[in-house]
């Protein structure tokens, strides 16, 4: 028999992401961080094939990021508010997890369903920084899917890809909650 978790229901049902925009220092230290990641890498995992990796980015590497960021929109001549903001996460970050899906070979678990396992790790990291007091978004933004950007500055491989990257940080505002689906309109019972 399972007992009813009030105070996880509670959070589910009130969780609310923090504007990376909104996230400053201090940020989590490692041991706070190893929490977040313990619990976050509790996700669905078909085959236990662990189809991703992590990656931690303190503030000095992502202020590098921004760097190479700003470099390689100049070089593909991007239109300046598309690489403004482009970078801003890169600059304004005070500590991120890149999650890296790793799509591994498998007769039995297709690839979509290591496609998920990767997404699941995102939000679960996000849900865990939240229930550990600190603010905490998921982000990605198209450099995170430009193949020659993170291939060079995150080292992706050919069978992987970004998911997502989660920034962590001190809260400076608490963001008013955001419309929520109407379950009226998505839910059908059979």
């Amino acid at each position: 028999m399972t007992l009813r978790n009030e105070a996880a229901l509670a959070f589910l049902l009130n969780r609310r992401s923090r504007p990376a925009k909104t996230l400053t220092g201090p940020a989590p230290s490692k041991d706070e961080l190893t929490v977040i990641l313990e619990a976050g890498t509790r996700v669905p995992d078909h085959g236990k094939l662990e189809p991703w990796r992590l990656k931690v980015l303190n503030k000095p590497t992502l202020g590098k990021i921004s760097i190479a960021a700003k470099k390689y929109c100049k070089s593909i001549n991007c239109d300046e508010a598309v690489k403004t903001k482009a970078v801003k996460q890169f600059e304004d970050g005070e500590l991120a997890v890149l999650v890296i899906e790793v799509q591994k070979p498998s007769e039995k678990i297709p690839e979509i369903e290591q496609t998920y396992s990767a997404g699941a790790v995102c939000l679960s990291l996000v849900n865990a920084g939240l229930a550990a007091g600190w603010g905490a978004n998921w982000l990605t933004g198209w450099l995170s899917h430009d193949r020659n950007f993170v291939t060079k500055i995150f080292g992706i491989k050919k069978n992987e890809r970004v998911a997502g990257i989660i920034y962590f940080g001190t809260e400076t505002i608490i963001p008013s909650d955001r419309p929520r689906p109407d379950l009226e309109e998505i839910v059908t019972w059979d």
